[in-house]
């Protein structure tokens, strides 16, 4: 026996029918949702213009009939496609119908889709915050606005892993861009440095070190790292000055080096007494 939908608030509970749920956006991780949330025993409506939804939910030919007769629509695109996607969603849905927006988009973008949405629908942000490969609906989501705690009952219901936190749609969008900073900012600066490690022949050997360096991290870590850029940044625009000109002597783009110059420069501006 598949459970008995929730209850969504303005909507009598349905009896003797399912959870619906329209999943507008079926790349890697609107598809892998889609396809957990009908394994959970929701009725699933998908649409996307480029792909054929998976097996088990229910293909629509556009946005608005597949958030026809929906509880909750998860919109899962770009963010330069979040306003799209309500526009297009917008008039089949039924009003007090929670809108869903996992769109990795900044703050104010989030915000524009609740104003677009005005009192028909019951927007909440939803931040995506690891990887959706290989966990799928178990993957780790934050969720904020009003009716966060709505959207987390029904995702759980389903076998979501979700986190509730206080604030107004766009405060999810801010935990999660915050942690990209450095998560991508770390990428990027491995990518740089491998670069012109590869270059001169010891990649290897960097690879190896960054390794080490990695498995070390501890609750000191990020004291010692704060700290010493501080205490030390003079020395460092330096350092990094000279990191810079040795990675263009190679042709390979100091970017993420040049910033982390810039950056120490600053810290070395503000820590010197007439500051």
């Amino acid at each position: 026996m598949r459970p008995t939908p929730l209850a969504v608030r303005g909507k009598p509970e349905r009896q003797g029918s399912w959870y619906v749920v329209a999943v507008l956006g079926l790349g890697e991780a609107g598809g892998l949702f889609a396809r957990g949330l009908v394994q959970a025993g929701a009725v699933v409506r998908g649409y996307d213009p480029r792909l054929t939804a998976p097996d088990g939910v229910i293909d629509n030919p556009d946005a608005a009939s597949a958030c026809h007769g929906a509880d909750l629509v998860l919109s899962v695109n770009s963010a330069a496609d979040a306003l799209d996607a309500l526009a297009q969603g917008l008039p089949g849905c039924t009003p007090g119908t929670i809108w869903a927006d996992l769109n990795t988009a900044a703050p104010a973008v989030k915000q524009a889709v609740q104003d677009a949405a005005g009192t028909s629908l019951r927007v909440v942000d939803v931040a995506i915050m690891a990887p959706v490969t290989p966990k799928g609906l178990g993957t780790p989501m934050t969720v904020s606005g009003s009716s966060a705690e709505e959207y987390a009952a029904a995702m759980r219901r389903h076998g979501a892993t979700i986190d509730v936190i206080e604030g107004p749609v766009g405060a999810a969008a801010t935990r999660k861009l915050l942690r990209s900073v450095f998560y991508k900012g770390l990428a990027a600066a491995v990518v740089e440095a491998l670069a012109a490690a590869e270059a001169v022949g010891v990649c290897d050997w960097l690879s190896d070190n960054i390794t080490a360096e990695l498995i070390g991290f501890n609750a000191s870590t990020l004291d010692r790292l704060v700290a010493g850029s501080r205490i030390h940044a003079e020395r460092r625009v330096h350092e990094m000055e000279a990191a810079s000109q040795l990675l263009d002597a190679l042709g390979v783009p100091a970017r993420v080096s040049r910033a982390s110059r810039d950056w120490l420069v600053e810290l070395a501006d503000r820590g010197r007494p007439e500051a």
